[in-house]
């Protein structure tokens, strides 16, 4: 059988049950597909008899070579993140498609697939707005680290972290869904927390659909201000200047988006976790490491932000990375105004000044 037969709901977050029998089935897969290859074997069979977490984790590992051959083919760096938005829902709907082939009941894991395919379109077509998929574009942070660290480096980098690792954590951050269709073998229909927790993810793309929606709103402001030298509608040249947004969300957060979605994939593993009853498990691996990479990735991005924009320093100073530290939003400090000397008062000083002088001429006397 391709998944083990439990008898408790916490024994579907247990690694050593839930996980390990099938890891033989990964180094067992090459042989199979070249089976299949050869006409031995059906790859429907083998599909539906793999572990399904066994085959989506193969499968990011093959995706990971795929992307390291067309980076380093094309020069571009960015192979990633142009599939970042579509990989977390593919491997959710897989466990969706392999329960539906094994017939096991699919309640739970379809309201998984429900919020990550809205999530995949809405962070998808922010993605592409921005030009993300047109021909050559590749993050400017690729280019930055090119430039710091020696060339050699860089390819190590590319073939460990960028390649394989981040192909592999579209994966895990995926993986909670796994317990939770193991525990839809034993409680196979939708609960009121489930219900909950769908709530919750929704609300979580919400708010990043509004943070991303402020921001593309103030960077195109911003671009047509510095082509045409009119400030468009709705915005202050005193905030288009600043060069940063700093207003609606990001007036409580610095990155109220990246907040967001580090949340949705850490409320997912909540799921698995109220799902299978466990305080904690194996699956927070993806979420942990994926905060941890944000952390990474926004340090280096405001250490460029602070080196372009003046005001950005004190806008760190006052509003969190990531969770807001006041309930006050954020205000452009006012600068003090010069203090006006009038002339009535310079002529006061200067007398004032005559006579000391006198009476210092008279002590000396």
């Amino acid at each position: 059988m391709a998944i083990p037969y439990l008898h408790s709901l916490e024994d579907c977050a247990d690694f050593a049950q839930a996980v390990k029998p099938f890891i033989p089935q990964l180094y067992d897969l090459p042989g199979k597909l070249t089976d299949i290859f050869s006409g031995r074997e059906s790859l429907l069979k083998l599909y539906t008899e793999t572990n399904p977490l066994v085959s989506g984790f193969a499968f990011s590992v093959f995706l990971g070579a795929v992307f390291l051959v067309v980076a380093e083919v094309n020069r571009n760096y960015s192979q990633v993140d142009r599939c970042w938005s579509i990989l977390p829902t593919l491997y959710i709907a897989h466990f969706d498609v392999w329960a539906r082939l094994t017939g096991l009941p699919t309640r739970r894991v379809d309201a998984a697939l429900f919020f990550s395919t809205i999530w995949s379109v809405r962070l998808t077509y922010n993605y592409w707005r921005k030009g993300g998929y047109s021909v050559g574009h590749e993050d400017y942070r690729w280019e930055l680290i090119r430039r710091r660290i020696p060339k050699a480096l860089f390819h190590v980098f590319n073939w460990t972290f960028i390649s394989f690792i981040q192909s592999i954590l579209l994966f895990l951050i995926a993986a909670p869904v796994y317990p939770i269709l193991l525990a839809s073998t034993i409680e196979p229909d939708l609960t009121s927390a489930d219900l909950a927790y769908l709530a919750v993810e929704l609300g979580l793309i919400l708010i990043e659909h509004l943070a991303d929606e402020q921001q593309w709103a103030y960077q195109s402001a911003k671009k047509q201000y510095q082509a045409s030298a009119k400030v468009p509608r709705g915005f202050k040249q005193s905030d288009l200047d600043r060069g940063f947004i700093t207003s609606g969300l990001f007036g409580y957060s610095r990155h109220p988006n990246f907040a967001a979605e580090q949340s949705i994939w850490f409320f997912l593993y909540q799921w698995s976790c109220f799902a299978t009853k466990t305080l904690y498990s194996w699956t927070g691996v993806g979420p942990a490491f994926l905060i941890l990479l944000f952390q990474g990735s926004t340090w280096f991005t405001e250490l460029i932000t602070a080196g372009k924009y003046p005001e950005y320093r004190e806008y760190q100073r006052r509003v969190g990375m990531f969770v807001p530290t006041s309930w006050a939003a954020y205000k452009t400090p006012v600068a003090p105004k010069p203090k006006v000397i009038r002339t009535s008062e310079l002529a006061k000083r200067k007398q004032q000044k005559e006579k000391d002088y006198e009476k210092q001429k008279q002590k000396q006397k």
